[in-house]
């Protein structure tokens, strides 16, 4: 095997590690450089409005997008639409079908949790539900995007090209539950569930052909936990004045500490989902 054919394919694309390669380091390239000339205006700005939360996800969201176009744009030459970015992934449709699916697949299971009284509510401290869910939503909403960009977007692209969208996906499914293993209570289970998650999500960019409907589903599974039901999101509570949803039946159901999505009710959730995923799939396929 030749120097050239170690970077080439025999079509002439450079290979899929070396361009995964120029991703990540354009990807931390970038990230570094928001740190210095973005992180100030953004950290003022948050100030200014009253949202004194970090911006780090946003700063992580920057470094991707520089990715993304370093890699796509300039090595690749191909556009948005193949990392599903394009105009037509923009369409208001595919916001809306994938913030549906995403508060569905885990607001469903949490009502039933709590109709069952495997969940329930407790006081927590005094404060305004409006000033704490604009504070969390804005630190929610750069981090859904961050991992959708990290996980299903150029890698989950290039691995698709490389070796077909069943390997993609359960490699970057398994990469995005090993994302969270450092988060407060990680067990097996609530890992394997992320995974599922990402299976989950996964499938949404591949029916809907948009990542902005995959941002939109993770966005809203995170904001219907942490803003309307005051629950951990991941292992991690967040600001939840008034009212705080807490584990009162099995972990193994309920998720526990981790939070509702760490249980089997989510992953029953994410299975209907998943069903209806796939036969909208296949609708469009013999359509």
């Amino acid at each position: 095997m030749t120097g050239s054919s170690l970077l080439f394919a025999p079509g002439g694309a450079l290979r899929a590690p070396w361009r995964i390669a120029i991703f990540a380091a354009a990807t931390l390239l970038g990230w570094a450089m928001a740190d210095v000339f973005v992180a100030p205006g953004l950290i003022a700005a948050s100030s200014a409005v009253g949202l004194n939360v970090s911006v780090d996800g946003w700063l992580g969201v920057f470094g991707l997008l520089v990715g993304h176009v370093v890699a796509l744009r300039v090595v690749d030459k191909r556009p948005w639409s193949a990392v599903w970015m394009g105009r037509g992934a923009a369409r208001p449709a595919a916001w809306l079908e994938g913030w549906v699916l995403g508060a569905l697949a885990i607001g469903i299971p949490c009502l039933t949790l709590l109709a069952a009284h495997q969940l329930r509510w407790v006081p927590a401290g005094a404060g305004s539900w409006i000033g704490a869910a604009a504070r969390v939503s804005w630190f929610l909403l750069p981090a859904a995007l961050l991992e959708e960009l990290l996980t299903r977007g150029y890698l989950f692209s290039v691995l698709r090209e490389a070796l077909g969208w069943p390997a993609a996906l359960g490699v970057t499914s398994v990469g995005f539950g090993l994302l969270h293993l450092a988060n407060n209570g990680a067990t097996v289970e609530s890992v394997t569930l992320v995974t599922l998650a990402g299976v989950f999500l996964g499938a949404v960019v591949l029916a809907t052909g948009s990542l902005y409907a995959a941002w939109m589903a993770h966005f809203a599974w995170n904001w219907t936990m942490a803003v309307a039901l005051h629950s951990a999101v991941s292992g991690f509570p967040l600001d939840a004045p008034n009212y705080r949803m807490v584990d009162a039946g099995s972990a193994w159901l309920t998720g526990g500490a981790w939070g509702p999505e760490g249980g089997l009710a989510a992953a029953v959730g994410m299975m209907a989902a998943l069903t209806y995923l796939y036969a909208r799939r296949r609708r469009r396929e013999e359509s």
